[in-house]
């Protein structure tokens, strides 16, 4: 009995390690990975530069009879996050010169009776808007309680003193932005990698049964162990690439502070490539199924249209799981096989995932890819030899 066994596995081991050296070798998988990790780079640095750490920098214009708000704004411009440089002591005319030759951002000039006029070349930073607002207020009021003769110090000490303090009701994840960006990126690569690798098992059926290569293969080894091996072969390379892009984008993504490498992250990482191995593992079967439909390259697309629109609806309910992870739809679809392999991750990599739901949801995927596993070998083994015109889903299931 071990013997049988030994040889069963070691017929699929040729074959996966067929199939693995054939896709890495190609130029196609060499060049694809190395230009989707140098993008992950750009894509890092260049955000990176944009969000660059310091205050954002602009240059307003003051009119020279108004000196006490040119005084005032560079400190408020602080506590609002903007480095302000004043240029000073000119006349109108000036001030709006140096707003039309780019040399400031806004002019500020007098407009009388305490009413002042921003001048922008095309629209005023909201931001902006609010520091000027906030320094005229400040200057009119020190002015009207000169006026009055009252005690400026004590009024704006009483003003500065009326604050509102913010009590949240449920507990702040410090986290939260580098959460749904690993979100996101986990979506996608696991959308982008279950399509083309799964495209690439159902070509890889095709190509051998147009070319006859099976019926030789098939004089060797039994059709499960040509299945199996084609789908871990061609599954290793994918998963490669997976921890490959995974590792350029994490370190990308900590050099340009787009996330705070930490276990969470490595866990969500780890979580990620679990569920897209089962992910892969169901839809590659179904992939290798299709593919033992046809007989040539034409009909690929046709006989895999099914899955794709699977694989699509998952991806834009994945989206809307990630607006807000811990909603009905997210808590529903983690129990439905084979949604539940781009929602999961999604839901464990915001933090709302129990323990209970992560176990549950990996058992089901477990049960499902076994399922699918006996169809689709089925249906392979009874459609691979099969030349000539198409068979469809339902003929190849109940086929006897």
């Amino acid at each position: 009995m071990k013997r049988p066994d030994a040889q069963y596995l070691r017929a699929v081991g040729l074959v996966v390690r067929r199939e693995f050296l054939a896709q890495v070798r190609t130029k196609a998988y060499r060049i694809g990975l190395l230009i989707t990790a140098l993008g992950i780079v750009a894509a890092a640095v260049i955000y990176a530069l944009v969000h660059k750490e310091g205050p954002r920098t602009v240059d307003i214009a003051v009119t020279g009879p108004l000196a006490a708000v040119a005084a005032q704004l560079p400190e408020t411009g602080k506590a609002a996050g903007l480095e302000v440089r004043v240029h000073a002591d000119l006349s109108d005319e000036q001030a709006r010169q140096e707003v039309s030759k780019g040399a400031a951002d806004v002019a500020l000039v007098g407009s009388g009776a305490g009413a002042y006029t921003a001048v922008v070349a095309k629209s005023l930073d909201e931001t902006v808007s609010a520091v000027l607002t906030s320094v005229v207020r400040t200057v009119a009021l020190n002015q009207a309680l000169s006026a009055v003769g009252a005690d400026k110090t004590a009024v704006l000490g009483a003003v500065s003193k009326a604050t509102v303090a913010v009590q949240t009701l449920q507990p702040v994840d410090p986290h939260h932005d580098e959460r749904v960006r690993m979100s996101w990126v986990v979506l996608i690569l696991l959308v982008m990698s279950v399509i083309s690798f799964g495209v690439y098992v159902a070509i890889g059926v095709v190509e051998e049964k147009s070319s006859r290569v099976v019926e030789l293969l098939l004089a060797t080894i039994r059709p499960l162990q040509l299945m199996w091996g084609k789908v871990l072969g061609i599954g290793a390379a994918a998963l490669l690439q997976v921890v490959v892009l995974g590792a350029v984008g994490s370190v990308a993504g900590s050099f340009a502070g787009l996330i705070t490498f930490s276990w969470t992250e490595a866990g969500i990482l780890l979580a990620a490539l679990a569920w897209f191995i089962l992910g892969y593992l169901l839809y590659s079967l179904l992939y290798a199924a299709a593919g033992s439909l046809v007989s040539r390259q034409e009909e690929v697309q046709g006989a895999t249209a099914p899955l794709l629109l699977v694989i699509m609806a998952s991806y834009f309910v994945g989206i809307t799981v990630i607006s807000e992870p811990d909603n009905t739809l997210g808590k529903v679809l983690t129990w439905i096989p084979p949604l539940s392999a781009f929602v999961m991750p999604i839901r464990i990599a915001a933090g709302v995932a129990r323990p209970g739901e992560i176990a549950g949801s990996l058992l089901l995927m477990v049960l499902a890819c076994g399922l699918v596993a006996m169809v689709a070998a089925k249906i392979y083994a009874r459609s691979i030899l099969h030349t000539g015109s198409r068979i469809t889903w339902r003929e190849a299931v109940r086929a006897r």
